[in-house]
């Protein structure tokens, strides 16, 4: 039996088992990994599969729980931003930096060890950052120089990229 088409040089001797079933035959090509077998796509679950715990299953693909939540949030509120005649005021960078304060908080304490992944809580904390991000992303179409949104970005984003490493380096250790 020869190799079948688009598997790799060696791969005909798996076909070689008795009882087997020979990769890339009728059978095996009319099957699709389930859920559990397959990796979802980057844009739908930047979690590797040791972490789909912090996902939800929409067909066979895994979805980030808290881009499910924190995305739709933020892009309802730019479109009411933007479509209200949104403009700026001095309450809107006090908002930027205190609504995400407390995903923020959870992410780093997680991240650390001192808190225990927990989704509904996840969930919960999404929702500010959310309205906060969709903020920001109106204030950034408006002036792509903003100062309060690329604040909160390099601040919050670089605690939460410190936290992640340090956290990594943490699990290494044991």
């Amino acid at each position: 039996m020869g190799r079948p088409v688009g598997w790799p040089v060696g791969a005909e001797s798996l076909c070689h088992n008795a009882g087997a079933v020979c990769p890339g035959s009728y059978h095996q090509a009319m099957t699709r990994p389930t859920a559990d077998e397959s990796i979802s796509p980057l844009w739908m679950a930047h979690h590797y599969p040791e972490d789909y715990d912090r996902c939800v299953v929409l067909g066979r693909a895994h979805v980030c729980r808290r881009c499910l939540v924190l995305y739709p949030i933020a892009f309802v509120v730019m479109g009411l931003a933007l479509a209200g005649g949104w403009s700026s005021s001095r309450l809107d960078g006090w908002l930027l930096a205190a609504l995400p304060l407390p995903a923020v908080v959870e992410f780093v304490l997680e991240h650390l060890g001192a808190l225990r992944y927990q989704p509904v809580r996840q969930m919960v904390l999404t929702v500010p950052l959310g309205v906060a991000l969709g903020l920001g992303f109106a204030r950034y179409l408006h002036d792509q120089t903003d100062p309060w949104f690329w604040g909160v970005v390099v601040a919050y984003g670089g605690v939460c990229i410190l936290a992640t490493v340090l956290g990594a380096r943490r699990v290494s250790r044991r």
